[in-house]
């Protein structure tokens, strides 16, 4: 998405759109009524990432043109970023364009930003930092209210924190959420919020045990958890699950192991096929696992993955890409039954959409 794509006065129109393709390209399935969830036309995202562009004396943040000539052009506004990015903005550029420290070889900021008012920018340079740049970061995050991070080559400077605070709420609850610089968080936290509430009905009254593959720092095990006896998450990158810790700590969840793994690793686990020592905290046996939940990355569900949600009595699948999401149904449809079917609207502006689907064992 470009500036220029975005007008609110046309996005009920694009959701209406997204809304017609999901139908036309799921007419295969015999879905049930489909649940639309819709952002905020307007500072909905809480994370975004800017090249900026030296001229002379200034410096600005810049975006590209689509075109064979990708030529730059200044971004003064930011209306698709949340209300305190767009505050921070401005700010930070006079900083920037105010000090030669900060200011020379700067290549990137990218905000990471919260709805409880916390904000992390991280400065992105072609040089290396030192202690006289570490000076002026201590300054500027005293000025600003905010944390920061320096990145260059090989290095990564924290000036106290590599994290914000997140706070959301689902049927009711408030959880508290470590979000890690460069680490994967939903962008689009009213829609993420909708996500959770959404999956948590659907989740009730199934107890027994869920089994939930690419977790993440947790986003969806803390409020499911709610309605299981007891979880087990696995996530394969080390930075998410130690967030995934923290988060369970944080929020005084007592029901929830992590394990760190792939979830073509735990398949093999699950077959007994293969043993590991990241497993020896847990003993499967003492799952009772009656519900799998599964948000896998764009490529969507292996084959041997697709094959273990199939033994499932119940199916959870969040979609980042419908296309893979189709695939996976056309397979898992010969054992499971679609109960319930959701799209939600993470990237307004775009051709982008998040689809959810709850499946039962016929």
């Amino acid at each position: 998405m470009t500036p220029t794509d975005f007008s609110t006065a046309t996005y009920q129109h694009q959701l209406a759109t997204k809304l017609a393709r999901i139908q036309q390209d799921f007419i295969e399935f015999p879905l049930p009524e489909i649940s639309v969830f819709s952002s905020p036309e307007k500072h909905y995202r809480m994370r975004a990432e800017f090249r900026v562009w030296h001229q002379q004396e200034r410096t600005e943040y810049v975006m590209f043109t689509q075109d064979e000539f990708k030529r730059p052009y200044p971004i003064h506004e930011f209306l698709v970023g949340s209300t305190l990015m767009n505050q921070l903005m401005p700010r930070v550029l006079e900083e920037i364009n105010s000090d030669d420290l900060l200011r020379r070889k700067l290549y990137q900021v990218d905000f990471l930003t919260t709805q409880s008012g916390e904000a992390l920018v991280t400065l992105i340079y072609h040089k290396p930092l030192d202690d006289a740049w570490i000076a002026k970061a201590k300054t500027l995050k005293q000025h600003l209210g905010i944390d920061i991070i320096g990145r260059s080559r090989k290095q990564r400077i924290l000036v106290e924190r590599d994290h914000v605070i997140e706070h959301l709420t689902v049927a009711g609850r408030e959880y508290t959420y470590q979000q890690v610089e460069a680490s994967f968080t939903q962008p689009n936290a009213k829609v993420c919020e909708a996500m959770l509430n959404w999956a948590v009905e659907n989740s009730k009254g199934l107890s027994g045990d869920l089994l939930e593959l690419y977790c993440g720092n947790g986003n969806f095990t803390l409020p499911l958890s709610r309605n299981f006896s007891k979880v087990l998450a696995t996530e394969v990158s080390k930075t998410s699950v130690e967030s995934a810790q923290f988060n369970i700590a944080s929020n005084q969840i007592g029901n929830i192991q992590i394990a760190r793994m792939s979830s073509e690793e735990f398949s093999q686990a699950m077959d007994g096929v293969r043993e590991f020592n990241r497993l020896r905290h847990v003993n499967l046996a003492d799952y009772n696992f009656s519900t799998i939940f599964v948000d896998p990355p764009r490529a969507g569900l292996d084959p041997h993955t697709t094959s273990i949600t199939q033994g499932f009595d119940n199916i959870i699948y969040i979609s980042c890409n419908p296309e893979t999401l189709r695939e996976n149904l056309r397979t898992i449809i010969h054992t499971h039954n679609i109960k319930a079917f959701a799209i939600f609207d993470q990237f307004p502006y775009t051709h982008h959409l998040e689809c959810g689907v709850v499946l039962q064992k016929k």
